[in-house]
């Protein structure tokens, strides 16, 4: 044979996998700019490019502002923008509830789901609706204050404005990076490289990561461009990226992962091999060990590959912990059904940001916990917007053990539903943020839940008299750690009177932006002698807080760590002086627009407490 013959073979070969990976990159449009592929590709034919700002706001997962009104909410997202080009806090913008990482350094914090995939780091979303559905080309993200937020943007094949719900929803990533930190406060216009998809869209989803910023990051409006017809690209290219011949690593992260779990993990007639390797000399124990490092989709393909490692990857061991939040865009009631037998020891189990749009219906899902809900303590149920009043009878009958139970933002819950929750006696944590609880239904929740150690009513907005509930707080929750009441409407000084007084463990307490609180009444006072173990306290935009609430913080609550009295015109920076030579333990104290407190006094204070990360919002 000659020489030459496996030469050209080799060539053949090269060549046919390279046309391949070409012609599959064409298909699906990818435009990963870590593997970019140099060419001079262009859209055929030529279409009209439409621009359109976002014409409504349909699901978001925290926003700073009220539900009452539009200063800070995510609806301010809707329509042109209403402050870019300038820079600064203004009330015109959306603004998530939190940034930085100081939720996670406060008394409420929460452990993190173990096996969460690197390349998922999201912490909040806004879903914007447009007007006409479009293959896009471009979004532009005009962001006015604290930039550098926002990690993946993301279509849906579902046109929320057609009459005819498609069967199913797909949700492709146009975009995604890890978190960054972005030098300066200024206002930009983030234009990322975004993908080629296979259908149109007038559904984009941003979701966001705050947590390397400095302060509340600020979105004015999106944009989107795109075309009606959907571009051919021209294959023509002038140099291949060997890379390009791997498997694309997105498309494993992003694409098959979970369809594994609904296609993979019910095979089970796998290839009889006649020994499994060193593996067969490995103790049980060790290769479990092994494996819980590994991610959900690594453990679905891992399954596929013998006898054993199947048997070690449907282990209900492995188990134990689960975090479905990385994957909500694939989780259904096909996947809960696979995952049925694989969970009946589960304790941990997120499912936050799924079912949305039918993917888990209420029967899958209570099928699910009938089978797994026995040992449940913790379950994570954020923006689950598939939740009714079934959903939490079963939750509360499956479920006797459990002792976390997040509900935050699940807005369509009915007001009823949450009396079922008062069932659940062993509850320590409940998180009920932006959720229809009303008077009667939490009343009872604190009469029969007595453990409750952190209480989240941040924005519940249906609660009558607030005062009627810190009565009841303080005489049945004793062991209560820590309580946000944020935007809270109606609380007065009788009703702290009774929390402090009953409730003295308390050791964070959010008490921002509650209009009807007056420092003349001594309020803060009493709540600066009655609980001295408080580490984080927000009086955000109280503007009463004076003088001498600071300087009963400074000589009862030594062991503060956080405090916010963004707002206030009444505190001088003597007393601040005091509360920081006092407090040796306080790493952010917020005095954005405190009208004493220029930025002078920002500046010495910085030098004589560099430890402190004092905040002062401005706008230009």
């Amino acid at each position: 044979m000659s020489p030459v013959f496996p030469m050209l073979t080799v060539l053949s070969m090269f060549y046919y996998m390279c046309l391949r990976r070409r012609a599959r990159t064409a298909t699906r449009g990818e435009m990963n700019s870590r593997r970019a592929i140099e060419s001079n590709t262009r859209a055929l034919p030529i279409n009209v490019e439409i621009v359109q700002y976002a014409k409504e706001v349909l699901d978001f997962s925290s926003h700073y502002g009220s539900e009452n009104s539009m200063s800070y909410t995510m609806w301010n997202l809707a329509g042109i923008p209403n402050v870019y080009p300038s820079s600064g806090d203004f009330t015109q913008t959306a603004v998530f509830r939190t940034y930085g990482t100081w939720w996670d350094r406060c008394p409420s914090a929460r452990m993190p789901f173990k096996r969460t995939p690197p390349t998922f780091c999201s912490q909040d979303y806004v879903e914007l609706a447009f007007e006409e559905p479009v293959y896009p080309t471009a979004v532009h993200i005009l962001e006015t204050y604290h930039p550098g937020a926002v990690v993946r943007i993301l279509a849906c094949s579902a046109n929320p404005y057609s009459q005819n719900p498609p069967a199913e929803v797909r949700w492709e990533i146009l975009w995604s990076e890890a978190p960054t930190k972005v030098n300066g406060p200024q206002a930009r216009q983030f234009t990322p490289c975004i993908k080629q998809i296979n259908f149109p869209t007038n559904l984009i989803r941003l979701e966001v990561n705050s947590s390397l910023l400095d302060y509340y990051t600020e979105l004015d409006a999106v944009v989107l461009h795109g075309v009606k017809e959907r571009p051919v690209l021209s294959l023509k290219t002038s140099m291949i990226d060997m890379n390009d011949i791997d498997e694309d690593e997105d498309e494993e992260k992003y694409g098959c992962g979970m369809d594994t779990l609904n296609k993979q993990f019910s095979i089970v007639n796998l290839r009889e091999w006649p020994t499994n390797g060193y593996f067969d000399k490995l103790p049980y124990e060790l290769i479990q060990l092994i494996l819980s490092h590994l991610t959900v989709p690594d453990l679905c393909r891992l399954a596929q590959t013998c006898k054993l490692l199947y048997q070690h990857c449907c282990d209900p061991l492995q188990y134990i912990h689960l975090s479905l939040q990385p994957y909500w865009a694939r989780i259904n009631d096909t996947s809960l059904e696979y995952l049925q037998s694989r969970c009946t020891l589960i304790q941990w189990l997120n499912l936050s940001w799924t079912g949305n749009r039918g993917a888990i219906s209420v029967s899958g899902f209570s099928r699910f916990l009938k089978v797994c809900g026995s040992e449940l303590v913790r379950l994570e149920l954020s923006c689950g917007h598939f939740l009714n009043e079934t959903c939490l009878e079963v939750i509360t009958e499956m479920c006797p053990n459990l002792q976390e139970l997040n509900l935050s933002s699940c807005d369509k819950i009915p007001p009823q539903a949450f009396n079922h929750i008062a069932k659940v006696a062993s509850l320590k944590r409940l998180i009920l943020y932006r959720t229809k609880v009303e008077q009667t239904a939490l009343l009872s929740i604190l009469n029969f839940c007595s453990e409750l150690q952190h209480l989240s009513l941040g924005s519940c907005v249906m609660i009558e008299d607030y005062d009627l509930i810190a009565s009841m707080m303080g005489a049945k929750s004793k062991k209560l750690r820590s309580l946000d009441l944020w935007r809270c409407k109606n609380i007065t000084e009788s009703g702290i009177a009774e929390l402090a007084s009953g409730c003295q463990l308390l050791e964070e307490l959010d008490l921002g932006w509650c209009p009807t609180l007056q420092s003349s009444t001594g309020c803060f006072t009493n709540l600066a002698r009655k609980l001295p173990n408080l580490q984080k306290l927000f009086l955000t935009a109280n503007r009463s807080v004076c003088d001498t609430d600071i300087e009963e913080l400074a000589a009862n609550c030594t062991h503060l760590q956080q405090l916010d009295i963004l707002g206030t015109r009444m505190v001088s920076p003597a007393s601040l002086r005091k509360l920081l030579e006092s407090c040796k333990d306080l790493s952010l104290l917020d005095v954005s627009f405190c009208s004493q407190i220029d930025n002078r006094v920002v500046l010495e204070l910085n030098a004589n407490f560099p430890n402190v990360f004092i905040k002062k919002s401005f706008t230009q």
